[in-house]
């Protein structure tokens, strides 16, 4: 055991330097002495929670990702990697708002997990009580007028609406985001013309038929030809994708429905990239290659050089970094910086201190015109040590410089019905792939150029 024999304040606060005899620290075993004990009480009640924390995300996968989700909803970098292991790692799909199902938070729906209303922007608590209130009956919304019908619209606003129809919490009555725009404009005036007659006490005809005559299964008839009845504009084309994706992004945060950079995924790994998610993985000036989505452009000028510069903002389909272009750079691939452009990026990590880790942009091009040199090889090539090494020393010889070699270079062997993909190593990219396409065929290894998104 250890005796204290002194205290002493280090300042205003409730801190206090602990003096023990003979030596300022803890003694264990052999004269050892431990510096910043953590107790065994304490590491006990830390590996308890671990093994829960464990425990439930193995048995209770969706419940716990929902509390997760729901616990870090006001950090978007934590969220969208969440949601990015929850798509790519355990196979959970993860639902945008939906007006008839949605509970405040994130919640398990089935095999998934549903955006909670309070994650939407402008929509606030009490317009989210208003419409979990409207939904007690049981009765679920069977259209937007039924809607605004049942529900409180000095509560539920006209804004609140649109937020939700953009972020597609109305997708299950209507997928046609544009149409219900459009058709909110009359709808939200009858309904509130409705509700005034209601608060008056006049009612219309369907309304003292429906309360005086009708049966409840006729009750029902009725007010669904009231709704069907409401007023609606005329038929429009839905947004674009990209303006879909746009205004989900805008106000849950996230692509929900889908992504930009979802459909490269495929053709893309033939790059070999990193994720944004594993930058700070990489050892500093380590070069790695990005697929990346533009999401902002900041340009500056350098006070020392009086340069050009740009800091970017970026994101893949795992999470959202920073990027830095400067100079030549800069001035070389500043017209391909243009917000939600698809570039493949290529550049040297950056760790200062304990700030993340940044990328320093050396190169990029939009992801459509990146080109691959495809080589055909049969399993008889593959084999014969000499025929290996031909093409390994064609490659090399032809790669040029090493910095600006940005071609990858991908062999496909061909056996019958088995055709397997190799991609070779950066160190056989190529700068020229025309010059190298030319030699191939020349050498008798057939090759191909194509398009990265076309592979």
């Amino acid at each position: 055991m250890v005796k204290i024999i002194t205290r002493k304040s280090l300042g205003t606060q409730d801190v206090y330097d602990i003096g023990v005899e003979r030596d300022h620290n803890f003694v264990i075993r052999n004269g050892l002495l431990a510096s910043n004990c953590f107790n065994k009480s304490h590491s006990t009640a830390y590996g308890y929670v671990t093994y829960q924390t464990a425990y439930l995300k193995a048995n209770y996968p969706l419940e716990y990702m929902a509390a997760l989700l729901t616990s870090n909803s006001n950090d978007t970098e934590k969220v969208q990697k969440y949601i990015s292991s929850c798509i790519n790692v355990m196979g959970i799909h993860i639902e945008p708002p939906d007006i008839n199902r949605s509970e405040v938070d994130f919640t398990p729906s089935d095999k998934n997990i549903l955006f909670g209303l309070s994650a939407v922007k402008t929509v606030g608590q009490n317009a989210i009580a208003a419409i979990l209130e409207a939904r007690e009956s049981g009765v679920a919304f069977k259209s937007l007028a039924d809607f605004c019908d049942r529900i409180d619209l000095g509560t539920v606003n006209r804004r609140t609406l649109q937020s939700l129809i953009y972020c597609g919490a109305f997708d299950k009555i209507n997928t046609n985001r544009n149409q219900l725009l459009q058709d909110l404009e009359l709808v939200y005036d009858w309904a509130q013309s409705r509700a005034k007659d209601r608060d008056t006490g006049q009612g219309n005809l369907f309304d003292l038929l429906g309360g005086a005559f009708a049966s409840n299964g006729s009750n029902n008839q009725i007010a669904q030809s009231t709704f069907d009845s409401a007023p609606k504009a005329k038929p429009v084309n839905d947004l674009p994708p990209q303006e879909k994706l746009r205004k989900e992004k805008e106000l849950l945060g996230f692509y929900v429905s889908d992504h930009p950079l979802k459909s490269l995924s495929q053709s893309t790994q033939i790059l070999g990239p990193i994720t944004l998610s594993q930058l700070g993985q990489q050892t500093k000036e380590n070069t790695v290659c990005v697929v990346v989505m533009l999401n902002n452009v900041s340009k500056k000028i350098s006070q020392k050089s009086q340069k050009p510069y740009a800091i970017l903002q970026i994101e893949d389909l795992t999470t959202q970094a920073e990027a830095l272009v400067f100079n030549d750079n800069f001035e070389r691939i500043s017209s391909l910086l243009q917000i939600d452009a698809q570039l493949v990026i290529w550049g040297r990590v950056d760790k200062r201190d304990e700030q993340k880790a940044q990328l320093i942009i050396d190169d990029a091009e939009p992801v459509e015109m990146v080109k691959v040199v495809i080589i055909e090889l049969t399993p008889e090539q593959v084999i014969d040590i000499h025929e290996r090494h031909r093409l390994r020393s064609i490659l090399k010889e032809l790669s040029g410089d090493k910095d600006k070699s940005k071609v990858p270079v991908i062999g496909v062997v061909q056996a019958g019905n088995y055709r397997q993909m190799v991609r070779f190593g950066r160190q056989y990219w190529v700068q020229d792939p025309r010059t190298i396409y030319q030699a191939l065929n020349n050498a008798g290894f057939p090759a191909t150029l194509k398009l990265l998104t076309g592979v």
